[in-house]
């Protein structure tokens, strides 16, 4: 590879990383910030945000000088076909379980070793989760992560989590990869996984898996909710589990067999 190539390739990455830094940031990042936290030079930055801005991947906030997310990700997202269609024929059911539960339910799909979540229909209760949609987390550490990763052959498992450091967010955090392999055996047994505040303290999810016509997993629906509403019986799992697999199968059907779905090479 010629010199000229590697640097191209590298300004490509760089400018990747600061949209994704930026989008990260609700409330956008300064100039000082992303050159901070990202480690980048201020001579190529200066010219890399002016670029980015001129195309609108990013805004600028002239009065505080904070850099946003601008139009451009919002149109290319809307060209990914099987997030798009997934909601579309999804949300039905979603919206149902939330009737039923009265709970906050989400969606979310595996990108190599996170999930991104897709869709969400927000709790009725005062105290719910506080989440969003286009949010990636680590799946390891989320009930609907595990419902994905489970979906995967313990080899494909190994070989994905090979080096990876296992960070602890809470003391119930899973941080053995040996730990990791027997939880998923478990929720390919019995066809569901949870989150007892592995990621946030208090909070509990329950998440099933969303197969196509063909019986292959193509995203995942969970029902988070405070502990605490679990601990006092207000709300039961075997309930929540049940209609979450209800309309997990509901959902199967309404795919059918022409939906678009992520290639599996793709989340690697």
């Amino acid at each position: 590879m010629t010199a000229r190539a590697q640097g191209g390739v590298k300004s490509a990455r760089r400018a990747l990383q600061v949209i994704e830094y930026v989008a990260r940031r609700r409330d956008g990042a300064t100039f000082v910030e992303i050159a901070r936290d990202l480690g980048l030079p201020n001579s190529s930055l200066h010219g890399l945000l002016a670029t980015l801005v001129d195309m609108r991947w990013l805004l600028l906030d002239p009065a505080q000088r904070r850099y946003l997310v601008g139009v451009r990700p919002w149109e290319v997202g809307q060209a990914f076909l099987p997030s798009r269609e997934l909601v579309v024929r999804a949300r039905r059911y979603l919206r149902a379980a939330n009737d039923e539960l009265g709970e906050t339910i989400q969606m979310a799909i595996l990108d190599d070793l996170d999930v991104v979540y897709i869709d969400k229909v927000e709790g009725t209760h005062p105290l719910r989760l506080v989440s969003e949609v286009g949010i990636r987390l680590p799946a390891y550490v989320t009930g609907i992560g595990k419902a994905l990763l489970a979906a995967l052959p313990d080899d494909e498992l190994q070989e994905r989590f090979a080096g990876v450091e296992l960070e602890g967010y809470t003391s119930r955090t899973i941080t053995s990869g040996d730990r990791l392999l027997e939880v998923l055996r478990a929720v390919r047994e019995q066809g569901y996984a949870e989150d007892d505040g592995e990621y946030t303290t208090g909070v509990f999810c329950t998440a099933v898996p969303i197969r196509d016509a063909a019986g292959r997993t193509v995203a995942a629906m969970s029902c988070a909710v405070p502990t605490s509403r679990i601990e006092t019986g207000e709300l039961d799992t075997a309930t929540v589990r049940e209609v979450l697999v209800r309309h997990a199968d509901g959902i199967r059907d309404a795919l059918g067999p022409d939906v678009p779905r992520l290639d599996e090479e793709s989340t690697r």
